[in-house]
C-alpha cells in the first residue's frame, strides 16, 4: 500500500470513477425526467423512484461481500460493462415495448448495480492509501461523483432538451465502457478469504460477522445508521421528488426551459457536494463526529427557506432560484457529513470487514429511500397548490431528528476517543 495519496493505482480509481460516475449521473437525471414529463405524475415518479431503489438496498449488502473476498478490480470492470449494456438494451426496446415497465425495470436495474458497485470502491480505499488519508481520499472521491453530478445533469439536460432521450443514453454507454476499460489496468492488493463453505453458506456467515461487530463491538454504530435512516426517510427522500416535480410540475415554466432549468437544479444540488467535498478534505483531522449533529441540523434549516418562498411567492422564477439555492447548501452539509462518518467508518473498522461493513451502513441508510420517494411523491400529489406543506414538514421532522441525534454522536465521538489512548 502507498503512503502518498495519488499513488498510480487511487489515480485510476479517480479516473474511472470522473468517467463512470458522469454517466450514471447523466442517466439518472434523464431517465426519471422523461418519466415525468410523459406522464406528469408526482406520485407514479415517486412509486418508480422507490422500486429503483430496492435492488439498490438489497444487492449492497451482496457488495459488501463481494469487495471482500473478489478482487475490487474485477468487479468495478464487470460492473461498468454490465451497466453499459443495460442502456444499450434499453436504448433498443424502447420503442417496441410498453415504456413504464421497461423504464421502472431499467432504473432497478441501474440502482441495483450501483447499490452492488460501491461497497467496492469505497472497500478499495484502506488497500490504496494509508490510514492518514483516508478522510482526503473520501473526500476526493465525494468531490468526483459530486462533480460529475453537476455536470452530468447540466450536459444530459441541454442534450434532451434538443435532441431527447436517445443522444443521453449512447453518451452514458460510451461513459460506461470507457471506465471499465480504463478499470482494467487498476491493481489492488488482494488477499483471498477462506471460504464457509458454500456461496449462501458463506454470504449468510459474512453478514452475520458484520452485524455481530456493529451490535457488539460498535454499538453506536448502529444507531448512527438508525439516525442516517431517519435523514433518507425525511428529508433526502423529499428532495429528490421535490426538485424535478417542482422546477416541471408546478412553478408554471416554459415546458422547454423548465427541463433545462431542472439540469440546472440537479447541477446545484451536485456543485453543493462538490464544496462539501473540497471543503471536507480541507478540513482533514479538524472534523470531530460530535460535530456531526450540527450537520444535519444546518441541512435541515435549509429546507425552510423553499417552504416559505412556495408559500408566499407565486413567482415560479423566484421559487425556483430558491429551489436551487437550498439544494446547493442541503448537498453542501451532506456531504460534509457523509466523508466525516465514512472516513470514520473505514478508520473503526478491520481491512477483512470494511466491505461488508460499509455495505451493511449502506443499506440500512438507504432502507427509507423507496418509502420516503413513494411517500412524498403521494403527498406532493395530496397537497397539489400546497406544496410547501410537504416542504415544511420535512423540515421540521429533520430538524427534530438533528436534534436527537446529539446524544448518540457525543457517545460515538467518546468512543473514538477511547480508541486513540
Amino acid at each position: 500500500m502507498d503512503t502518498k495519496l495519488f499513488s498510480r493505482d487511487f489515480t485510476l480509481v479517480v479516473i474511472g470513477q470522473i468517467i463512470s460516475l458522469f454517466g450514471n449521473a447523466a442517466i439518472r437525471f434523464a431517465l426519471p425526467l422523461y418519466l415525468l414529463n410523459i406522464t406528469g405524475s408526482s406520485a407514479l415518479y415517486g412509486a418508480v423512484s422507490a422500486c429503483a431503489f430496492i435492488p439498490a438496498v438489497l444487492l449492497s449488502p451482496a457488495g459488501g461481500i463481494v469487495a471482500d473476498r473478489v478482487n475490487k478490480r474485477n468487479i468495478m470492470v464487470i460492473l461498468d460493462f454490465f451497466t453499459g449494456a443495460v442502456i444499450l438494451a434499453f436504448l433498443l426496446l424502447m420503442e417496441g415495448v410498453s415504456l413504464i415497465p421497461l423504464l421502472t425495470v431499467t432504473m432497478m436495474l441501474l440502482y441495483g448495480i450501483a447499490g452492488a458497485y460501491q461497497p467496492a470502491v469505497s472497500a478499495s480505499i484502506p488497500a490504496l492509501v494509508g490510514q492518514r488519508h483516508f478522510m482526503q481520499a473520501n473526500s476526493v472521491i465525494n468531490t468526483i461523483s459530486a462533480f460529475s453530478s453537476l455536470t452530468g445533469p447540466v450536459l444530459g439536460g441541454i442534450l434532451y432538451s434538443a435532441w431527447g432521450l436517445a443522444p443521453v443514453l449512447w453518451m452514458c454507454v460510451a461513459c460506461f465502457v470507457m471506465s471499465a476499460a480504463m478499470e482494467l489496468f487498476i491493481r489492488i492488493p488482494f488477499q483471498r478469504q477462506r471460504t464457509k463453505g458454500g456461496i449462501l453458506r458463506t454470504a449468510a456467515a459474512d453478514f452475520a460477522e458484520s452485524i455481530r461487530f456493529i451490535r457488539r463491538e460498535k454499538p453506536a454504530l448502529g444507531k448512527g445508521m438508525m439516525i442516517l435512516c431517519a435523514i433518507n426517510l425525511f428529508l433526502s427522500s423529499m428532495i429528490v421528488v421535490a426538485l424535478p416535480y417542482l422546477t416541471t410540475q408546478v412553478l408554471e415554466l416554459d415546458p422547454a426551459l423548465a427541463n433545462r432549468l431542472c439540469g440546472f437544479a440537479q447541477g446545484a444540488l451536485a456543485a453543493g457536494g462538490l464544496a462539501g467535498g473540497i471543503c471536507a478534505g480541507l478540513l482533514d483531522g479538524r472534523l470531530s463526529v460530535s460535530k456531526a449533529p450540527v450537520l444535519l441540523s444546518a441541512c435541515a434549516a435549509c429546507v425552510f427557506p423553499l417552504g416559505i418562498g412556495l408559500a408566499l411567492f407565486s413567482t415560479g422564477m423566484v421559487n425556483y432560484v430558491v429551489l436551487t439555492l437550498c439544494s446547493f447548501f442541503v448537498m453542501f452539509f451532506a456531504t460534509i457529513f457523509s466523508v466525516q462518518m465514512l472516513s470514520f467508518i473505514q478508520a473503526w473498522t478491520p481491512r477483512n470487514l470494511v466491505g461488508k461493513v460499509i455495505s451493511l451502513v449502506l443499506t440500512i441508510s438507504m432502507c427509507a429511500q423507496p418509502a420516503g420517494n413513494a411517500f412524498y411523491g403521494a403527498l406532493f400529489e395530496m397537497c397539489k397548490g400546497s406544496e410547501y406543506v410537504a416542504v415544511l414538514f420535512a423540515g421540521g421532522v429533520s430538524m427534530l431528528i438533528a436534534l436527537c441525534s446529539r446524544k448518540i454522536f457525543r457517545e460515538i465521538s467518546d468512543g473514538e476517543s477511547e480508541e486513540r489512548k
